[in-house]
């Protein structure tokens, strides 16, 4: 028995000309569903398409982009998308739930074990559970952006086997095969070919928000909890009963031999940081490649206002790259101050005794080394 997350995305259930939902699209990708159920393993299912449907019940032409507008479109959409869903695995007599989720529920490792949590009570209890960004109260600032990134936090979460990202096309390719002829096919990547992967994945959805760029960044996200995922075509959903079965579709990324354990999946997808510290080229071996905590003494610089035990970044001065996150010992004021000074200094400068470190290690994760990830620094 496999535990499976199903990402199907807006462009794989809706008609591009018009933005209606593809009925029987629809009837395919349950059927698929039931029948892994009904071969033992455990599904959930993450479904966009809420702003699409609404789109189409509205009569607009072209998908908001003022969030107040999102929201409301949604609200029309999420009710008739888990309408049908509910409808259609009647048939088969196959319960399912509605899970919306917002960034918010997952800043705190509290509700973050909560989600997880629930996920696992319907998993258990032998329902699919159906996940969407609840975009209707979500905000700018605490949005997973899309439904890739939100189906590898929670394949994460509940330590899934497989996460299939159903697309519009059949596998990754070098380049855009709708614009190049000669774009390469591309099978299978590993963990690391994956954190260093750089192809066109430009992505030209109408409806939706997410492109082949975001399904590798979930990929990436993914493999370090431990999951195998397969982009794979969207309106051939029966490919994943031959995935499950061993049988070659798609593009295959091959988990992280050595993956992230739960609180640092969290540490580095869950909690959203709030300030980051900057900090010189011995700091960064220290804790990157050492495994060390992060001393006052190595930090150049500090941006943002946080408290001690928010999560911030830890960024690499002379690259611009993020290259961990954790959280800190100290506020802001108080790190301001230190910055650049031995520990030993510590109890002198602020007039009272503190921890040694900036970060310790066992609150610190060291993120995979993927060149697009670079912090604005102003």
């Amino acid at each position: 028995m496999a535990t499976l997350v199903i990402k199907i995305g807006t462009s794989s259930l809706t008609r591009p000309e018009t933005g209606d939902l593809n009925l029987s699209a629809i009837a395919r990708l349950v059927e698929t569903a039931v029948a892994l159920r009904r071969l033992g393993h455990r599904v959930l299912m993450v479904s966009s398409g809420a702003v699409g449907v609404g789109c189409s019940r509205l009569g607009l032409t072209t998908r908001p982009q003022v969030l107040a507008q999102k929201q409301a479109v949604a609200a029309v959409g999420q009710g008739r998308l888990m309408g049908l869903y509910d409808d259609f695995f009647a048939e088969f007599r196959q319960p399912v739930a509605q899970v919306l989720l917002t960034r918010d529920n997952l800043l705190s490792r509290r509700q973050y074990q909560s989600v997880c949590t629930t996920l696992e009570t319907l998993l258990t209890m032998g329902v699919i559970p159906i996940a969407n960004e609840n975009d209707t109260v979500a905000t700018e600032e605490l949005k997973f952006g899309d439904n890739d990134t939100l189906s590898a936090l929670v394949a994460g979460a509940i330590a899934a086997d497989w996460l299939f990202l159903l697309t519009d096309v059949d596998r990754l390719y070098s380049a855009n095969p709708k614009l190049d002829p000669q774009a390469r096919p591309i099978a299978h990547v590993t963990a690391p070919e994956l954190m260093t992967l750089t192809v066109d994945v430009a992505g030209d959805s109408r409806w939706g928000t997410g492109g082949m760029a975001t399904k590798l960044a979930a990929a990436r996200i993914a493999v370090t909890a431990g999951v195998q995922v397969a982009i794979t075509k969207g309106s051939e959903p029966e490919r994943l009963l031959g995935l499950v079965a061993g049988e070659p579709h798609g593009t295959v990324f091959a988990p992280d031999p050595q993956p992230l354990n739960a609180r640092k999946r969290w540490l580095a997808y869950g909690a959203m940081p709030v300030g980051t510290l900057w900090l010189d080229r011995g700091a960064v071996v220290a804790v990157r490649d050492r495994g060390r905590s992060l001393l006052p003494v190595g930090i150049v610089a500090i941006e943002g206002e946080f408290e001690a035990g928010d999560a911030v970044r830890l960024g690499d001065r002379e690259t611009g790259q993020e290259v961990a996150r954790g959280l800190v010992n100290y506020g802001s004021p108080e790190l301001r101050q230190i910055l650049g000074h031995p520990s030993t200094a510590i109890a002198t400068i602020l007039g009272v005794e503190g921890e040694p470190t900036a970060v310790h290690r066992d609150n610190l994760v060291v993120l995979p080394s993927i060149g697009s990830d670079t912090v604005d620094s102003g």
